[in-house]
């Protein structure tokens, strides 16, 4: 039995992640407040870089900008890997991006789905729905400094809610959400899929060790990326924009035209605009 389908205890359940692998061990939870903050506090107690924790239900779960991520138990796949930044610190951003292309590979080599990346890190399937998110957080200067905890929740079974409308009429894709089981060529579960992420983020994070490496994984993520050629709304914590996003630079971030001019995007909030049916 997987470490994520079983029945469970309180937790957490300690179990060997898979052969080959930096995930010697798996913390497997039946219900957690946030797996992302169990393992943050784990590194600040010396924990080190591969452990990783997953949970049949989080009742704290977190994506981005702070939104909820909630799913009934044992429905998704939620997890958790702790790592440490890369030798270069810069490349960080691309930690999480491995996470994402790892996931998406995972999602084909266990049930047969095709998987695009929405910048940064969001997988949508070929209709742009939304199929899992990515969460990454960085102790800089803490008791933990260099660690990087970096969520995953995949929509397995349970498609989530879907995304309310903006104010101005638009709808922000991908919505509706879509769960794996709706368009699988194959059956999984969310402990098989678990294990087909670890394998897959295994070489990806072997290649953040170099240049060569890291210049390799941002042209993966250029390749896959679906938000090239859309237009889209950016948020920033100063303000918003619009332009049509027309390409990744080599380090990894999103350019995106206004006005002519090629705005490079290194963080923040991207929304592909559409109109809204029948609006």
């Amino acid at each position: 039995m997987s470490p994520v389908d079983g029945p469970g205890a309180a937790g957490p359940e300690r179990q060997p992640g898979p052969a080959g692998t930096r995930f010697a061990e798996i913390h497997r939870f039946a219900t957690i407040d946030s797996t992302n903050r169990y393992l943050m506090d784990m590194a600040r107690g010396g924990a080190p870089e591969g452990l990783v924790a997953v949970a049949a239900h989080q009742e704290a779960g977190r994506g981005r900008l702070g939104r909820r991520w909630e799913a009934p138990a044992g429905s998704n796949l939620l997890a958790s890997v702790l790592l440490r930044l890369p030798s270069d610190a810069s490349a960080g951003h691309l930690v999480p991006a491995a996470m994402a292309l790892a996931t998406a590979d995972a999602c084909r080599s266990a049930c047969g789905v095709e998987v695009g990346v929405k910048w940064p890190n969001d997988l949508v399937d070929g209709e742009g729905r939304k199929l899992a998110g990515v969460l990454a957080e960085v102790d800089l200067d803490g008791p933990a400094a260099g660690a990087v905890v970096v969520g995953v929740g995949v929509n397995v079974t349970w498609p989530g809610p879907a995304d309310r409308l903006a104010g101005d009429g638009t709808a922000v894709a991908p919505t509706p959400p879509v769960a794996l089981s709706t368009i699988w060529a194959r059956p999984t579960t969310p402990g098989a899929l678990l294990e087909a992420v670890l394998v897959a983020l295994e070489p990806r994070l072997a290649a953040l060790a170099d240049a060569a490496g890291r210049a390799g994984l941002a042209a993966e993520l250029a390749r896959r990326c679906v938000t090239v050629g859309p237009v889209v709304r950016v948020d920033l914590p100063g303000g918003s924009f619009e332009g049509r996003a027309v390409g990744l630079t080599g380090e990894g971030h999103l350019e995106v035209e206004v006005d002519g001019v090629r705005r490079p995007v290194v963080a923040g909030d991207v929304r592909h605009l559409r109109p809204v049916a029948g609006g």
